[in-house]
């Protein structure tokens, strides 16, 4: 086994996800079936029952983190070698395990569009049982990471095709930003530093608010701060009863990372929020980081209430925003 070169070969395929999934409008190709986040798991009964089953449930159906109910990273739809036909063939995410004594190096081989657009193909190559288990204890990061790009750029390349450009002239009016915004969602209220938009559907509420205030320095970004900040601006989110509005609930610290995006730093914050006065609840997550053209604190805070239905999709959904959003240079410095 070469770990090092087993590594490169994915990452290298997963880079190069952006460009590849360009093809979501490629001519002669099949539509992809399934729904986001589905995984077709190619694995033959006997290893599915042992412990290279025992390691694909491991890291394909753990938990997604900080939501209200236990939902899988993916939901899984396991089929074996004689079960992949046509329709299972043209799936969106595919992982397809082949173990043969007469194979060499373990590693992943990872092609997109094979036959259908847009499509993230695996190929997980090990000689034995125990050279897979192995492999993928080392490497599920990287297979999550693949797949979770390919989700991500089929989100990106609709709301880029399929966007509310109204919406997004006004965020632009308002915070000097741009920001892609898919088809379906509103603007439910708007201020001078504040825009709450959301998409409603009839069990569920997939919405976030953008917010922007004077940068003070690094304190600003800090977990104390940015908390303030949230409570100060979720209170204009009104609840469903008179006197009623969101909050940031008190049963759990927020998560808080800092990590960069394009070069740029941005802040995560993944907490619950409340609603004080009545009862309503769901996951959060929110983006924030200085826009240095106007010395501002720039905020994308998400949410989702979806008390019936699952949860993942909706807040991977709004989690792919930030990968739509750009700071222009401005106008004055363009020269």
């Amino acid at each position: 086994m070469n770990p090092l070169r087993s590594l490169l070969i994915l990452a290298a395929a997963a880079l190069a996800g952006c460009d590849a999934l360009s093809s979501i409008t490629a001519p002669n190709m099949h539509q992809s079936q399934g729904s986001p986040y589905e995984l077709v798991l190619v694995c033959d009964q006997p290893r599915w029952e042992g412990e290279v089953g025992d390691t694909l449930r491991a890291i394909f159906t753990q938990p997604v983190a900080v939501i209200n109910r236990r939902e899988p990273l993916f939901d899984v739809l396991r089929v074996t070698g004689q079960s992949f036909t046509k329709l299972a063939r043209q799936h969106r995410n595919i992982l397809k395990i082949e173990i043969d004594p007469v194979i060499g190096d373990t590693l992943t081989a990872v092609q997109y569009d094979v036959t259908a657009a847009p499509q993230i193909v695996m190929t997980l190559q090990a000689h034995d049982d125990k050279a897979a288990v192995e492999y993928l204890s080392n490497h599920r990061n990287d297979l999550l990471h693949a797949l979770e790009m390919a989700e991500r750029d089929r989100s990106t390349a609709y709301a880029a095709k399929f966007n509310e450009r109204f919406i997004e002239s006004r965020i632009r009016e308002l915070f000097g930003v741009e920001m892609k915004i898919p088809k379906g969602y509103t603007i439910r209220s708007e201020q001078d530093d504040f825009m709450w938009i959301s998409y409603e559907y009839p069990a569920a509420s997939q919405g976030f608010f953008l917010y922007s205030y004077p940068y003070r320095g690094k304190y600003s970004l800090s977990p104390e701060a940015l908390a303030a900040a949230r409570s100060k601006y979720a209170s204009r989110i009104p609840g469903p009863s008179e006197g009623s509005y969101m909050i940031t609930a008190e049963a759990y610290e927020p998560d808080y990372r800092i990590f960069r995006l394009e070069g740029r730093l941005w802040v995560e914050m993944r907490g619950f929020w409340d609603v004080a006065n009545d009862f309503m609840g769901g996951p959060f997550v929110s983006y924030t980081t200085v826009n240095t053209a106007t010395n501002e604190v720039f905020t994308i805070d998400c949410y989702v209430y979806s008390p019936k239905n699952h949860q993942r999709n909706y807040i991977r959904a709004l989690e792919h925003l930030i990968y739509g959003v750009s700071f222009p240079e401005p106008e004055a410095q363009k020269d």
